[in-house]
């Protein structure tokens, strides 16, 4: 293996990969391995990347790590193992433990920040290339596995930049996995596209006053049929996925109101509020007509108000999970051979994969946890040590499975 930690701005060797030897007695080395890495306070705001016992490197929001495993022949296309080192805050109060502790509970229940949401795929590829490494196995293709800052913010510092970034481009990204979901049920989710996130922000104009008389052409008015508009649709789009067994979330476009702003006193008739949504719209929406539908709902809310976009990604890329395709083929014939049931969805939120996808390689969204309630970013946050381990036996099959994916026409 081969490491480097790639700044921005200039690249960075990282001499080796450092492994904790000292273990609780009787738990499996891959899961103290797990629990060291959650206990990592890798938190935004202020995410601390420092030296880890998993890497040693001077990694920080603006460095990407990545660890190399060069096939036989490096000359075809590679894999991307990718995940994501940063996690989101917590509300520590609202824990049964600590947050950062990776506490395991009689039932073999880890608890902590990161546990779903990614740090255990992080630690599954690793294990697993390792087994693979002892046991000898030789593969075609590259395989990298890298490690990012900054996607619970956005990735704007972390992969949205990088995919641009040179350095990215001799890695040579043939198909990438990244993360996924846990499934309550015995199946594994596996995700092959996102929805699109649109941050949006509409502005209200009004005629000010005192707030003893009957102002007319209020912005209060205005934006009570802006949201009109906007939770007439939410219901509609709600009523959609509740009463049809072919939706799931990522079929239909969520709306939810998040910013209020307006007003400086109780007496006060402001001049201009504002108000705020978040809208997550599938790859199956016309995205020019959509927004096309927002500037009529303003437009019948009253003279002079506008709307300014926070976030518009409008990438509708999906990966092929066609039979007949090479990448889709080896990862769904792997998962049959462990006697493995997929549920393809579109993933409801947004992950670095939208960014692998807009620049037109393949990426499929899957975090091995089955029997495991969807936790992430929750309180309480964990996952169980048999998921866990039974993860890093499913990358063990995955893996060699996509790296021996048959030259393509143009690789030969």
């Amino acid at each position: 293996l081969s490491y480097a930690a790639i700044g921005l701005d200039c690249p960075r060797t990282i001499g080796a990969l450092k492994i904790l030897r000292l273990y609780p007695e009787g738990e499996d080395p891959s899961v103290s391995l797990f629990r060291d890495y959650l206990r990592l306070k890798t938190v935004h705001p202020d995410p601390d990347y420092g030296e880890t016992p998993l890497l040693y490197t001077e990694i920080n929001n603006t460095f990407v790590t990545i660890v190399t495993w060069e096939g036989m022949n490096p000359a075809l296309k590679s894999i991307l193992l990718n995940s994501h080192t940063d996690v989101v805050p917590v509300f520590q109060e609202q824990w049964k433990y600590d947050a950062f502790s990776a506490f395991k509970d009689a039932e073999g229940n880890i608890y902590a920040r990161g546990s779903q949401d990614m740090k255990c795929v992080t630690i599954q590829y690793i294990q697993a290339v390792r087994r693979l490494k002892v046991a000898g196995q030789k593969l075609m293709r590259t395989v990298h596995l890298m490690f990012v800052p900054d996607e619970e913010v956005g990735g704007h510092k972390g992969m949205e930049t990088f995919v641009k970034h040179p350095e990215f481009q001799k890695l040579n990204i043939g198909f990438a996995l990244d993360e996924g979901l846990a499934n309550p049920g015995e199946a594994f989710t596996v995700f092959y596209g996102e929805r699109n996130p649109w941050w949006i922000t509409v502005h209200c104009p009004g005629s000010p006053g005192h707030g003893s008389r009957f102002v007319e052409n209020t912005a209060a008015e205005k934006l009570r049929h802006v949201i009109n508009s906007f939770l007439d649709f939410r219901e509609k789009e709600k009523h959609r996925l509740n009463t049809s067994e072919c939706f799931t979330l990522g079929d239909v476009t969520t709306v939810n109101m998040t910013m209020v702003k307006g007003g400086v006193a109780y007496n006060v008739i402001p001049a201009e509020m504002d108000v705020s949504f978040d809208l997550r719209i599938p790859p199956t929406v016309n995205l020019q007509e959509f927004e096309s539908q927002i500037k009529q709902w303003c437009k019948e809310a009253g003279d002079d108000v506008t709307y300014q976009f926070a976030q518009k990604h409008m990438n509708q890329s999906v990966t092929s999970i066609d039979e007949n395709d090479p990448w889709w083929k080896a990862f769904s014939a792997a998962c049959r051979a462990m006697n493995i049931t997929l549920e393809k969805e579109i993933f409801p939120a947004a992950t670095d994969s939208r960014f692998i996808r807009a620049i037109g390689v393949p990426a499929i969204g899957f975090s091995p946890m089955n029997r495991t309630p969807i936790l992430l970013h929750d309180h309480n946050e964990y996952l169980n040590e048999q998921v866990f381990l039974k993860g890093i036996s499913m990358y063990e099959r995955l893996i060699p499975a996509l790296a021996s994916v048959a030259a393509f026409p143009d690789e030969a």
